[in-house]
């Protein structure tokens, strides 16, 4: 390439997310297709029957907790939910002028997998129903409840043989878009051959894949002639969340891309496997290290 590539990794966080496969995402991943368990696609918060609240109330701080959650990037619905189902139930215990509220999680195969007292609230305004404390209670429990899932995902994954903590990520490189000459096609095929290594390997569906990576190519005329090409690969999860994006801009002769871009789509697909490889890799280790990661099941 005549001139030397700007290669910039532009890590972005991610919404919502969590080791891999995701079952409250609908990702079962391939082990859990082949036992035909189907995931859960959220947790599920049953309306309290024994919470000390009428049903009113019950409903709404149901509805408070699965908010709450939801802005520890859990997510969470209210609702019964099916038997594949996980859960958080709500019950509550008065000791004097205050409520204890206790949640347990519990597994789609039934089984206790975490248990945990809320903080004591005031037992008067809790069995009332007052809106801002039930609220408030929500906010509070639900930064612990997180922290208890994360540990719940970690212990799970540690045994789980496809996690991303005991195997590679499948990476599949999809379409590039909008590039001068042969780019489309030869882009794509350069990075395939740039990509597998010990931090990834090459998936050939997008469906068996825990990454997916695109392009978009721009190009605008610049001085002395020559064209400024601009590469944007971006990284999204198996949910279709972006992950990070590698931008890449070169100058260069119209000749060196049209009609064939040639050594510089190789030289290209290098420099961004390696801004992609990291891009992954620093997506695997939030997403292992999130604490308010779901459980797998």
């Amino acid at each position: 390439m005549r001139r030397a590539a700007l290669l910039l990794p532009l890590l972005l966080l991610l919404a919502a997310c969590g080791t891999l496969p995701e079952p409250f995402y609908g990702n079962p991943g391939p082990v859990a297709a082949k036992l035909a368990i189907p995931p859960a696609p959220v947790l599920m918060v049953p309306v309290p029957k024994s919470a000390l609240l009428d049903d009113k109330s019950a409903t709404a701080y149901a509805g408070d907790l699965a908010s709450a959650l939801v802005n520890y990037d859990v997510p969470t619905v209210t609702g019964a939910g099916g038997k594949r189902s996980w859960r958080l139930a709500i019950s509550a215990l008065q000791n004097g002028d205050t409520v204890t509220p206790t949640y347990v999680i519990t597994g789609p195969d039934g089984k206790e997998y975490g248990h945990q007292d809320g903080a004591p609230v005031p037992a008067q305004a809790w069995t009332s129903g007052d809106a801002s404390t039930l609220s408030a209670a929500a906010a509070a429990d639900a930064a612990p409840l997180s922290k208890t899932l994360a540990t719940i995902n970690a212990q799970i994954q540690q045994s789980n043989p496809d996690s991303l903590e005991n195997r590679p990520p499948r990476i599949f490189v999809g379409t590039v878009s909008g590039a001068p000459g042969d780019g489309d096609s030869s882009l794509p095929l350069n990075l395939k051959r740039s990509l597998p290594g010990p931090d990834g390997v090459l998936a050939d569906d997008a469906k068996d894949a825990d990454f997916t990576v695109t392009c978009t190519v721009k190009s605008k005329p610049d001085t002395g002639g020559q064209v400024q090409v601009e590469l944007d690969w971006v990284v999204r999860d198996g949910n279709g969340r972006i992950a990070g994006q590698v931008t890449q801009i070169h100058d260069l002769d119209p000749a060196d891309i049209t009609p064939y871009w040639g050594d510089v789509a190789a030289a290209a697909a290098q420099e961004a496997a390696s801004g992609i490889q990291q891009v992954v890799s620093n997506a695997v280790l939030k997403k292992a290290a999130k604490p308010a990661t779901p459980p797998q099941g």
